[in-house]
């Protein structure tokens, strides 16, 4: 009986674990947005909250004295405050049971409260407010009595019982951070992987190269394959693999196992000598993709596929094709991408000023390139509580190695962009172009989404803060044909990781798109499962009758290089 009661326990802390994994998984800055926040932006709005203080010195006061009343009231037993429903830094049983500990907990939710109350007083316009909250919640963060290890009792508990061994294991681990790692916590164990080996696995072949991509072609799974092939275009700062993972996880896996052609684009990453790489130089690169695509495959059109940014990319490739007189794209599918930006859209738009956008442009012209760890580490700190301080607990506090977590090493594995496309992607966030017919040109060909009819499968994540779901709906407004809109109840990385098979996976459907996310909402309804499969039928329909499947990779003219995972995703 107790081998049993420790089997179950042992499945139960399992479960916590990959809970615990698989909410990081919807923290990470994974598709990052192109935009970080300077050191202009933290100042502008320290500066507008010290403004007020001094036009109204007496709010500062007002609630410094309400803070001490808090403080003598819950000493005295008096007040009571609840710890956040999620928080999870505060589970254990010392923080109740524990008269002291149980004191700074309430005095650091009485200091958050107050802080709170403090700028709600402050006479902010709505985007100077939304960038304070930002600030305080950075420093009201930074204050958790879990970061220290005089107020973390887990830390204290494992101190005492290593006989000091996890604090000189976690001093080991953060001066290894101060060397490799910029001084910032490592968040993944990187040796338990490597592409190729476990990480995108998938059978195929790179099948066409060019200076910009390479192209790889998969392994059929079944014996009959849809006509129409499909190419998936990921984001260009991030590498292609988040959709191949383990086989478990794998979107690729997942349509070929249904019958489905293909093909990935996989980016080279780009060094400070290709700076003058931009939007055209991709898109010409994808052309000449699809071009390969069809010679191989014998079809005059695809089905094609992109995420975040590589759905702005596909996007504007497919109405380039279409204003061109091209009818190479049959349908085209969008994941977590928002083509239409507004401010206020989510805590990072707040921070897209014109001038920050051009100090964004300028460093990138500097450099020759984004740097997809600069940017991450600085993304990192608009989520500080699970993208910093949780690993400074756990890795320096604790002593423990940062978990071995397949998404958050595709999420450290950053690529860089070149500086013109980096500036290319700036002018869609600045001026918003694709939502005006003709604004954008790409080799003078006007871009019109109105005018690109072929049919559409849009996804958004319910909880997504990098592409907001209710900013990627806004794309049905812009597009012309026919669009599937689809919410999936999870955040960005997750919506596009969404495997069957999870009995808690569900999704929205609506098969009319009101003007107003708020009314398509209304109108949605829940499906069980994964909207993967909801996909595939959709696709089915558009993917042509079934064939013989070829075993042979490649083709007439483009007979395969070399395995996938291929060379650039390695670089």
């Amino acid at each position: 009986m107790a081998m049993a009661l420790s089997a179950q326990q042992k499945r139960a802390r399992k479960l916590r674990e990959q809970k615990q994994l698989n909410q990081q998984a919807e923290d990470v800055v994974g598709l990052s947005p192109l935009i970080g926040v300077s050191r202009d932006d933290i100042r502008d709005a320290v500066a507008n909250m010290s403004r007020h203080f001094l036009r109204h010195p007496l709010h500062l006061i007002k609630h410094l004295a309400g803070y001490s009343g808090k403080i003598v009231d819950l000493t005295a037993g008096l007040e009571e405050r609840g710890v956040p429903q999620g928080d999870r830094r505060f589970k254990d049983d010392s923080w109740q049971d524990s008269g002291f500990y149980h004191w700074v907990l309430q005095a650091y939710l009485a200091l958050g409260e107050s802080m709170d109350e403090w700028l709600a007083e402050l006479d902010l316009d709505s985007l100077d407010e939304q960038k304070a909250q930002f600030v305080l919640s950075v420093i009201k963060d930074s204050l958790a009595p879990t970061n220290h290890l005089l107020t973390n009792p887990v830390a204290l508990k494992k101190f005492r019982a290593t006989r000091g061994g996890s604090l000189i294991q976690g001093m080991r681990h953060l001066m290894d951070d101060m060397r490799n790692n910029h001084g910032m916590p490592s968040q993944v164990d990187k040796s338990q992987f490597e592409v190729g080996k476990n990480l995108a696995t998938t059978e195929g072949a790179v099948v066409f190269r060019n200076e910009v991509l390479e192209l790889i072609q998969y392994s059929p799974l079944t014996s009959s394959v849809y006509q129409r092939p499909m190419l998936i275009v990921p984001p260009q700062i991030n590498k292609y693999y988040i959709l191949d993972l383990s086989p478990e996880k794998s979107l690729f896996k997942f349509l070929l196992q249904h019958g489905h052609r293909v093909f990935t684009v996989s980016w080279r990453n780009p060094t400070a000598e290709l700076s003058s790489w931009g939007m055209e130089h991709y898109i010409k690169a994808l052309v000449q993709a699809v071009t390969a695509i069809k010679a191989i495959t014998g079809q005059d059109s695809i089905n094609i596929s992109g995420a975040c940014s590589g759905g702005i990319t596909a996007t504007i490739l497919s109405s380039y094709l279409k204003q061109s007189g091209d009818s190479s794209i049959n349908s085209l599918s969008l994941s977590v991408c928002v083509l239409s930006q507004a401010v206020g859209d989510s805590e990072i738009t707040a921070f897209a000023s014109p001038d920050s956008i051009e100090s964004a442009r300028r460093s990138s012209r500097k450099h020759g390139v984004l740097e997809g760890k600069d940017l991450s580490r600085v993304f990192n700190w608009m989520r500080p509580n699970d993208l910093v301080w949780s690993y400074v607990v756990n890795n320096y506090l604790m002593g423990s190695k940062p978990p071995a977590f397949d998404i958050l090493y595709w999420n450290n594995d950053t690529t860089c962009l070149p500086a013109q496309l980096h500036s290319d992607f700036l002018d869609i966030l600045l001026s918003d172009p694709l939502a005006t017919p003709g604004a954008l040109k790409i080799h003078d060909q006007g871009i019109d989404l109105q005018a690109l009819d072929c049919d559409k499968y849009l996804v958004g994540g319910t909880t997504d803060h990098i592409t907001p779901w209710h900013a990627c709906y806004r794309s049905t407004r812009i597009l012309g044909g026919t669009v599937r809109f689809i919410l999936s109840t999870s955040g960005h990385v997750q919506a596009l990781v969404n495997p069957p098979g999870n009995p808690k996976a569900s999704y929205l459907s609506n098969p009319e798109n009101p003007a107003r996310h708020e009314d398509w909402l209304a109108g949605a309804e829940k499906q069980p499962g994964s909207w993967w499969l909801d996909w595939h039928d959709w696709l089915a329909n558009r993917s042509g009758r079934k064939i013989r499947a070829s075993k042979k990779l490649g083709g007439k003219g483009y007979a395969p290089i070399e395995p996938a995972p291929g060379l650039y995703v390695r670089g």
